[in-house]
């Protein structure tokens, strides 16, 4: 691939829809040339479950008439790879699973379909872990998906694959779902922006829309595409009675974050830091009062059994999904799930009822007194990116000489449990040994604008990553 084939394929989806406008590129075009490159990066990343790239090219030559004659859509030419547990109406979505390879949806996500109304191209599916139930990115079904920053690396997971793919150019824009930080975390991983809507900002498919910690959101590049995406995503639905009726079309920032109050907690009171990920998030904080913030660094000691209950109650609600895989699928199934199933029927409905209790009092305590004297809370999105490719559940790395799971070092969760509040992962910068860090904004509920006026303001304060060697 020569120099010119690869800028396309790093090109941002705003910067491709003015070209197409413009017509000095074509939908066409960008499609062979993204082919191209799948097949370049699939054999040492393995991104890709499904591929559609003969469709893709179809859609596009139809995207290419819209902009001949002036009817083009808002997203039209683009392709958009879509996290493999996610419906989309007439193919199938095998949540990484061997059980589920013949299983059809009846039925798309709403949020994601309007994605397709609007002139996105179908162009794959993306890897994840068998039954989204990892924080690495491998299956039987479709193998081990690698960190293009470093292969022998985790690109994190459940929404790993949409990472990896994002971050070495294999794909324009991406969806991911995210229930305990399964979007956030893989985009620190890898280096790329992604967003976690509040709760019933974007619609969800019927089968999902009453799992208040779980969203599917946008993965991309810049902040600019996330928005892109995310004010063709949201909205009411008629069919997912949790959708918000409120109506919110973000505006791209201005990078100007005068009066803004941001509080900064480095360990949210009960991680382990990696030194390189401190720094980062120190230059971080440098980049926003630059920018007119004030950030003030706050002490947390409230946080623990939180989060240990927001893991819990989420698993607790996948035990009757591995009970019928365990009686009815046992061949098919992955080793490491004997073991999370053994901690799923540890849990008990008491573990549950406390997870919602305890949010209650730690939101009239805590976080809601933070948000009336703060516009937002930014921390790590990762605790320590330095994950081996095919790390179980419930083995140790060490952070700091203390042993702990990658489960504790995705610094999300709490923020499921407080699914109304919107969060935004942003790349900030690299560890010595290379890998990625990320820095995770969390606002008040549903302020959308303001995780992105921050996120922006990273984004053009700090000097790009620049590409990994894929």
């Amino acid at each position: 691939m020569n120099k010119e084939e690869l800028e396309l394929c790093f090109a941002s989806a705003t910067d491709l829809l003015q070209r197409f406008k413009s017509k000095v590129l074509s939908p066409t075009d960008l499609a062979a040339t993204l082919i191209k490159r799948a097949e370049e990066i699939k054999p040492s990343n393995n991104p890709y479950a499904d591929t559609f790239f003969d469709q893709a090219i179809d859609e596009a030559k139809l995207s290419e008439h819209r902009y001949q004659n002036g009817t083009a859509m808002h997203l039209d030419g683009i392709p958009l790879l879509i996290k493999d547990n996610i419906p989309i109406k007439g193919t199938r979505a095998t949540v990484g699973s061997k059980i589920h390879v013949n299983t059809i949806a009846d039925a798309s996500d709403p949020s994601v379909a309007r994605l397709l109304d609007n002139g996105a191209v179908f162009w794959a599916r993306s890897t994840c872990p068998e039954f989204c139930w990892l924080y690495c990115c491998y299956s039987p079904l479709w193998g081990v998906t690698r960190n293009p920053w470093r292969i022998d690396v985790s690109p994190g997971g459940s929404s790993g694959g949409s990472a990896a793919a994002l971050a070495c150019g294999g794909a324009v824009l991406a969806i991911g779902t995210d229930s305990t930080g399964s979007t956030r975390q893989p985009a620190s991983q890898c280096g790329v922006v992604e967003y976690k809507p509040p709760f019933g900002r974007n619609p969800a498919h019927y089968a999902a829309s009453y799992l208040t910690y779980n969203s599917a959101g946008p993965m991309a590049r810049t902040v600019d595409d996330i928005i892109l995406m995310q004010n063709i995503m949201s909205g009411q639905h008629a069919l997912d009675p949790y959708s918000q009726p409120q109506e919110v079309k973000l505006v791209v920032p201005t990078g100007d974050l005068k009066g803004k109050r941001i509080a900064c907690s480095m360990d949210l009171g009960c991680y382990e830091i990696d030194p390189d990920v401190r720094q980062s998030l120190q230059e971080t904080i440098a980049v926003l009062e630059d920018a007119g913030a004030t950030v003030e660094h706050i002490e947390i000691d409230w946080t623990e059994e939180a989060i240990e209950l927001a893991h819990k109650s989420e698993i607790f609600l996948m035990l009757n999904v591995f009970e019928d895989v365990l009686e009815n699928h046992p061949d098919k199934m992955s080793d490491y799930l004997h073991e999370v199933i053994d901690l799923a029927r540890s849990i008990s409905p008491l573990d549950y009822g406390r997870a919602k209790s305890i949010a209650g009092e730690i939101w009239h305590s805590h976080l809601g007194p933070l948000f009336t004297q703060y516009d937002a809370l930014i921390t790590p999105t990762v605790s320590c990116p330095e994950v081996p490719v095919e790390n179980g559940p419930f083995d140790l790395i060490e952070v700091n000489g203390k042993k702990v799971t990658d489960t504790e070092t995705s610094m999300n969760a709490l923020f499921n449990m407080f699914n109304q509040c919107p969060a935004l992962s942003v790349p900030c910068g690299l560890t010595k040994n290379g890998l990625p860090v990320g820095t995770q904004i969390i606002s008040e509920p549903y302020d959308d604008q303001t995780v992105m006026d921050i996120g922006w303001a990273i984004e053009i304060g700090l000097p790009p990553l620049g590409r990994p060697a894929c």
